[in-house]
Protein backbone atom coordinates (compact mmCIF):
# COMPACT_ATOMS: atom_id res chain seq x y z
CA UNK A 1 0.00 0.00 0.00
CA UNK A 2 1.23 3.58 -0.77
CA UNK A 3 -0.24 6.63 0.51
CA UNK A 4 -0.54 10.21 -1.18
CA UNK A 5 -1.38 13.13 0.93
CA UNK A 6 -3.04 16.52 -0.65
CA UNK A 7 -2.90 20.11 0.73
CA UNK A 8 -6.58 21.50 -0.54
CA UNK A 9 -6.19 25.28 -0.82
CA UNK A 10 -4.41 26.11 -3.96
CA UNK A 11 -3.43 22.32 -4.73
CA UNK A 12 -6.76 20.35 -4.96
CA UNK A 13 -8.51 23.33 -5.24
CA UNK A 14 -7.85 26.68 -7.58
CA UNK A 15 -7.83 29.02 -5.06
CA UNK A 16 -8.49 29.78 -1.61
CA UNK A 17 -11.55 28.86 0.47
CA UNK A 18 -11.04 31.95 2.93
CA UNK A 19 -10.85 34.74 0.16
CA UNK A 20 -14.09 32.98 -1.79
CA UNK A 21 -15.66 33.31 1.18
CA UNK A 22 -14.42 37.39 2.09
CA UNK A 23 -15.93 38.38 -1.56
CA UNK A 24 -19.14 38.56 0.48
CA UNK A 25 -17.91 41.01 2.67
CA UNK A 26 -15.73 43.10 0.13
CA UNK A 27 -12.56 41.83 1.95
CA UNK A 28 -10.71 39.56 0.03
CA UNK A 29 -7.47 41.51 -0.37
CA UNK A 30 -7.07 41.75 3.61
CA UNK A 31 -7.76 37.93 3.76
CA UNK A 32 -5.34 37.07 0.78
CA UNK A 33 -2.81 39.32 2.51
CA UNK A 34 -2.65 37.34 5.61
CA UNK A 35 -2.64 34.23 3.31
CA UNK A 36 -0.13 35.45 1.68
CA UNK A 37 2.19 35.75 4.75
CA UNK A 38 1.07 32.63 6.29
CA UNK A 39 2.06 30.32 3.42
CA UNK A 40 5.07 32.35 2.64
CA UNK A 41 6.11 31.41 6.59
CA UNK A 42 6.42 34.58 7.54
CA UNK A 43 3.72 34.51 10.03
CA UNK A 44 2.39 31.78 12.69
CA UNK A 45 -0.91 29.59 10.31
CA UNK A 46 -2.48 29.66 13.58
CA UNK A 47 -2.38 33.47 14.13
CA UNK A 48 -3.53 33.89 10.29
CA UNK A 49 -5.92 31.43 10.51
CA UNK A 50 -7.82 33.32 13.95
CA UNK A 51 -7.56 36.46 12.03
CA UNK A 52 -8.82 35.39 8.77
CA UNK A 53 -11.64 34.21 10.13
CA UNK A 54 -12.56 36.23 12.71
CA UNK A 55 -13.34 38.80 10.07
CA UNK A 56 -15.90 37.05 8.40
CA UNK A 57 -18.21 36.77 11.43
CA UNK A 58 -22.08 36.92 10.74
CA UNK A 59 -21.75 34.95 6.70
CA UNK A 60 -24.52 32.98 6.76
CA UNK A 61 -23.94 29.54 7.14
CA UNK A 62 -25.95 28.82 3.59
CA UNK A 63 -23.89 31.11 1.50
CA UNK A 64 -21.00 29.09 3.21
CA UNK A 65 -21.90 25.97 2.22
CA UNK A 66 -23.05 27.18 -1.45
CA UNK A 67 -19.58 28.76 -2.13
CA UNK A 68 -18.28 26.10 -0.47
CA UNK A 69 -19.96 23.21 -2.58
CA UNK A 70 -18.79 24.93 -6.10
CA UNK A 71 -15.11 25.28 -5.43
CA UNK A 72 -13.01 24.78 -8.25
CA UNK A 73 -10.80 21.91 -8.42
CA UNK A 74 -7.54 22.36 -9.65
CA UNK A 75 -6.96 21.81 -13.45
CA UNK A 76 -5.63 17.83 -13.31
CA UNK A 77 -6.51 16.90 -10.28
CA UNK A 78 -9.16 14.47 -11.07
CA UNK A 79 -7.11 12.72 -13.48
CA UNK A 80 -3.51 12.94 -11.07
CA UNK A 81 -6.18 11.15 -7.91
CA UNK A 82 -7.07 8.87 -10.62
CA UNK A 83 -3.81 7.50 -11.34
CA UNK A 84 -2.87 7.11 -8.00
CA UNK A 85 -5.88 5.47 -7.04
CA UNK A 86 -4.84 3.13 -9.66
CA UNK A 87 -1.46 2.20 -8.79
CA UNK A 88 -2.94 1.26 -5.07
CA UNK A 89 -2.31 4.58 -3.63
CA UNK A 90 -4.75 5.28 -0.59
CA UNK A 91 -5.71 9.31 -1.31
CA UNK A 92 -5.88 11.72 1.27
CA UNK A 93 -6.41 15.48 1.66
CA UNK A 94 -5.28 17.65 4.91
CA UNK A 95 -6.16 21.28 4.98
CA UNK A 96 -5.96 23.82 6.74
CA UNK A 97 -9.34 24.83 5.78
CA UNK A 98 -12.85 23.69 6.39
CA UNK A 99 -14.89 20.36 6.26
CA UNK A 100 -17.40 22.82 4.49
CA UNK A 101 -15.29 22.92 1.42
CA UNK A 102 -12.83 19.33 2.20
CA UNK A 103 -16.23 17.08 2.41
CA UNK A 104 -17.80 17.85 -1.21
CA UNK A 105 -14.24 17.77 -3.05
CA UNK A 106 -13.52 14.43 -1.53
CA UNK A 107 -16.62 13.15 -2.66
CA UNK A 108 -15.98 14.52 -6.37
CA UNK A 109 -12.44 13.40 -6.65
CA UNK A 110 -13.03 9.98 -5.00
CA UNK A 111 -11.00 10.55 -1.92
CA UNK A 112 -10.22 8.22 0.67
CA UNK A 113 -10.70 10.42 3.25
CA UNK A 114 -10.06 14.31 4.27
CA UNK A 115 -8.98 15.92 7.58
CA UNK A 116 -9.69 19.69 8.00
CA UNK A 117 -11.21 21.88 10.24
CA UNK A 118 -14.55 23.31 11.28
CA UNK A 119 -16.30 26.60 11.32
CA UNK A 120 -18.44 27.64 14.41
CA UNK A 121 -22.00 28.75 13.23
CA UNK A 122 -24.86 30.31 15.83
CA UNK A 123 -28.08 30.89 14.28
CA UNK A 124 -26.86 30.06 11.19
CA UNK A 125 -24.59 32.56 11.36
CA UNK A 126 -20.59 32.22 11.29
CA UNK A 127 -19.63 33.19 14.91
CA UNK A 128 -15.79 33.85 13.58
CA UNK A 129 -14.93 30.97 15.58
CA UNK A 130 -12.70 27.63 14.15
CA UNK A 131 -11.21 24.11 15.22
CA UNK A 132 -10.43 21.39 14.41
CA UNK A 133 -7.46 19.01 13.69
CA UNK A 134 -5.39 21.32 11.41
CA UNK A 135 -5.19 24.06 13.10
CA UNK A 136 -1.31 24.43 13.67
CA UNK A 137 1.85 24.41 11.13
CA UNK A 138 2.39 21.16 12.84
CA UNK A 139 -0.87 19.79 12.26
CA UNK A 140 -0.14 18.06 9.05
CA UNK A 141 2.87 16.17 10.03
CA UNK A 142 1.54 14.67 13.33
CA UNK A 143 -1.54 13.88 11.39
CA UNK A 144 0.71 12.16 8.43
CA UNK A 145 2.36 9.89 11.16
CA UNK A 146 -0.74 8.45 12.70
CA UNK A 147 -1.79 7.55 8.87
CA UNK A 148 1.05 6.50 8.73
CA UNK A 149 1.25 3.66 11.89
CA UNK A 150 -2.33 2.95 11.86
CA UNK A 151 -1.90 1.51 7.77
CA UNK A 152 1.58 0.49 8.05
CA UNK A 153 3.09 2.65 5.49
CA UNK A 154 6.59 4.45 5.51
CA UNK A 155 8.16 7.45 4.38
CA UNK A 156 9.46 5.86 1.56
CA UNK A 157 5.78 4.65 0.34
CA UNK A 158 4.33 8.13 1.04
CA UNK A 159 3.93 11.12 -1.56
CA UNK A 160 3.17 14.82 -0.08
CA UNK A 161 1.98 17.46 -2.43
CA UNK A 162 1.13 21.16 -1.15
CA UNK A 163 2.30 24.56 -1.61
CA UNK A 164 2.58 26.61 1.28
CA UNK A 165 4.61 27.02 5.02
CA UNK A 166 2.43 24.64 6.46
CA UNK A 167 2.68 22.12 4.26
CA UNK A 168 6.47 21.83 5.21
CA UNK A 169 5.70 19.58 8.61
CA UNK A 170 4.07 16.70 6.44
CA UNK A 171 6.95 17.14 4.09
CA UNK A 172 9.15 16.07 7.26
CA UNK A 173 7.95 12.11 7.04
CA UNK A 174 7.55 11.79 2.68
CA UNK A 175 10.18 10.94 0.67
CA UNK A 176 8.34 12.13 -2.29
CA UNK A 177 7.66 15.93 -2.11
CA UNK A 178 5.64 17.59 -4.81
CA UNK A 179 5.66 21.31 -4.40
CA UNK A 180 2.76 22.66 -6.69
CA UNK A 181 2.95 25.98 -7.87
CA UNK A 182 4.71 26.84 -4.27
CA UNK A 183 6.02 29.61 -1.85
CA UNK A 184 10.15 29.51 -2.30
CA UNK A 185 9.71 27.82 1.66
CA UNK A 186 8.49 24.78 0.07
CA UNK A 187 10.08 24.82 -2.77
CA UNK A 188 13.50 24.37 -0.82
CA UNK A 189 11.96 20.91 1.40
CA UNK A 190 10.52 19.45 -2.43
CA UNK A 191 12.30 17.37 -4.38
CA UNK A 192 9.27 17.66 -7.19
CA UNK A 193 8.73 21.07 -8.06
CA UNK A 194 6.17 22.24 -10.13
CA UNK A 195 4.97 25.28 -11.83
CA UNK A 196 2.66 25.08 -14.24
CA UNK A 197 -1.29 25.10 -12.60
CA UNK A 198 -2.06 21.73 -14.01
CA UNK A 199 -1.70 18.59 -11.28
CA UNK A 200 -1.44 16.24 -14.28
CA UNK A 201 2.26 17.04 -14.60
CA UNK A 202 3.18 15.54 -11.66
CA UNK A 203 1.81 12.43 -12.56
CA UNK A 204 5.05 11.06 -14.33
CA UNK A 205 7.40 12.45 -11.56
CA UNK A 206 5.94 11.03 -8.95
CA UNK A 207 5.60 7.64 -11.00
CA UNK A 208 9.31 7.83 -11.55
CA UNK A 209 9.74 7.86 -7.67
CA UNK A 210 7.84 4.79 -7.17
CA UNK A 211 8.69 3.12 -10.16
CA UNK A 212 12.40 0.51 -8.14
CA UNK A 213 10.33 0.02 -4.99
Amino acid sequence: MKLAIFDFDSTLMDGETLEFLAREFHLEEKVAAITKEAMSGNIDFFESLIQRVSLLKGLDKYKVEKICKNLPLMNGAKELIFELKRNGFKTVCFSGGFKSATIPARIKLGLDADFSNILHFKDNKMTGFVGGEMMFSSSKGEMLLTLQRLLNISPEYTVTVGDGANDLSMFKYSHTRVAFCAKDVLKKAANIVIDEKDLTKAIEPIMNKFSNL
